[in-house]
């Protein structure tokens, strides 16, 4: 029995992607025994119900986090960032991912959560070097660790569902072509889990003591190959399919092919289909008793999503029917997300990074650029006149030696904004190791949109890459040379 069961009130859990493919089947199977806080981007568009509380909550933003999880008892969180965030993103997924998890983590610590339950992938033991995408994910699990707050991680394979992202793509694929080459990785072992059953295990490790600090691999009744799920699945849909194995068609052509065959966005593809050169098999010695062993063969499971797919769609309406996946964010709102991540010298931290960042920018932009920074940290960027490009505005109270924070509250390239407040850069340490990211958020540029993304968009990214080489430089000199480095922290 585990303490959401025994709790003589109704434990309140915060749920994020409430509104998502798992949360949302996790909501309904959670509301009748706990009071939901239901967390999405779009949160006020929901009615609240009796059980179920709806909070919209922009976890990119660390105060949105600490307001989001505020009476909260449990966390369970399914956040991935694999599709863009913003009219323009600018990062890699990994870094995107890592700055959610530790704005998450730092806010469940902040508000007292007992336990944080994380939806992840099976890691193979064996792996001399992890695809991007379960790298990413052994990382999110170190970040959400790293606050004091016990996590516990349910590691799946291929979770068998109507919706999601990786049976959706077996069934395209299916669906759409009377014959398929099939490259190496179809022949590859993975473990396929029907949504009811890791269902089960999120639910059944939420206030498990057993489990906290917890990683558990869950796995249905059979290891199959995904040829093999291909070929059941076309059983199921009546289809009859010729498959022929290939040994020359890469991982990279592979990702592509899928892409374009399914309509799946590359964001989406791309790192999923890297990660099927590793066998995604539940390790025995890593499986809980209670827990790990779902009971739903493949064919039932597949069936099911199948029917509960046509269903929806058969109660959708036209319009939404007509429409297709994209990969751009449909917002008329023009704002700009970049996220770099860089190595910091040892013993440096991410304040110091903000500083050495300002007085580099004027040494390398020299006599072109030219910064400045006053005693409250408060920096300007000035290029050529005496009106500055940007201003940025230090937020003391909520930066730390692994945080420094500004505001981007000015300045010719910045758009008034209606929220003041929301156009941030950061510097931000990952826990327990040297690596540091440097974000924009909900940046908003003055210029026309085209001309920002053919001029300003790409100058940043050049930008940022001589400054990660400057960092690179820094590092490999033995004895380095204070008198040539800007060495202050922020905090100081």
């Amino acid at each position: 029995m585990t303490d959401i069961e025994t709790s003589e009130r109704k434990p309140i859990i915060a749920l994020t992607g409430a509104s998502g493919y798992i949360g949302h089947n996790l909501l309904k199977k959670l509301e009748k025994q706990a009071d939901i806080i239901a967390l999405s981007r779009n949160g006020d568009s929901y009615e609240n119900t009796e059980n179920v509380t709806w909070r919209s909550a922009d976890l990119y933003s660390l105060k949105d986090a600490e307001e989001a999880l505020k009476g909260a008892d449990y966390a369970v969180y399914l956040v991935h960032s694999m599709m863009p965030s913003a009219k323009l993103t600018q990062a890699k997924f990994e870094d995107m991912d890592l700055i959610l998890a530790d704005n998450f983590a730092q806010a469940a610590k902040k508000n007292g959560v007992k336990q944080i339950i994380y939806l992840s992938g099976i890691i193979p033991p064996d792996a001399e070097e992890l695809s991007r995408h379960l790298q990413s994910r052994l990382e999110v699990e170190k970040v959400l660790s790293s606050y004091d707050v016990p996590v516990t991680t349910i590691r799946a394979g291929l979770i068998v569902g109507p919706k999601g992202s990786s049976f959706p793509i077996v069934k395209k694929l299916v669906k759409r072509l009377p014959m398929m080459l099939l490259p190496k990785w179809t022949r590859q072992k993975t473990h396929p889990i029907a949504l009811k059953d890791v269902l089960s295990a999120l639910k059944g490790s939420i206030g498990n003591k057993k489990l906290s600090g917890a990683s558990i691999d869950v796995g249905g009744p059979e290891v199959m190959s995904y040829k093999e799920m291909m070929i059941d699945t076309a059983e199921i849909m009546g289809k009859n399919r010729r498959l022929v194995n290939v040994p020359f068609m890469t991982v990279k052509l592979s990702r592509l092919w899928v892409s374009v065959t399914t309509g799946t966005p590359k964001e989406m593809v791309y790192p999923l289909i890297e990660s099927l050169i590793h066998p995604l098999v539940a390790n025995p010695d890593n499986m809980d008793k209670d827990l790990s062993y779902g009971q739903t063969p493949f064919k039932e499971a597949a069936k099911f999503a199948l029917e509960q797919e046509e269903q929806e769609e058969n109660n959708q309406p036209q319009k939404e029917k007509n429409s297709t996946p994209t990969s751009k964010v449909s917002s008329s709102i023009s704002d700009v997300r970049s996220v770099q991540r860089v190595l910091l010298p040892e013993g440096k931290d991410a304040s110091w990074a903000a500083s050495r960042y300002i007085h580099w920018l004027e040494e390398f932009g020299s006599p072109f650029i030219r910064t400045s920074m006053d005693h409250n940290h408060n920096a300007n960027i000035y290029l050529f006149g005496k009106k500055p490009l940007l201003k940025l505005t230090y937020s003391n109270e909520r930066s730390h030696n692994q945080r420094a924070l500004f505001y981007i509250s000015g300045g010719a390239f910045a758009k008034p904004e209606k929220t003041p407040g929301r156009g941030r850069l950061e510097f931000r340490q990952i826990p327990n190791s040297q690596e540091c990211l440097i974000a924009i958020h909900e940046y908003k540029p003055s210029l026309p949109w085209f001309l920002y993304t053919i001029t300003q968009a790409k100058f940043h990214l050049w930008v940022m890459y001589l400054f990660k080489r400057h960092l690179n430089k820094l590092i490999k000199r033995n004895n380095q040379q204070p008198k040539l480095i800007a060495d202050v922290s922020l905090t100081e």
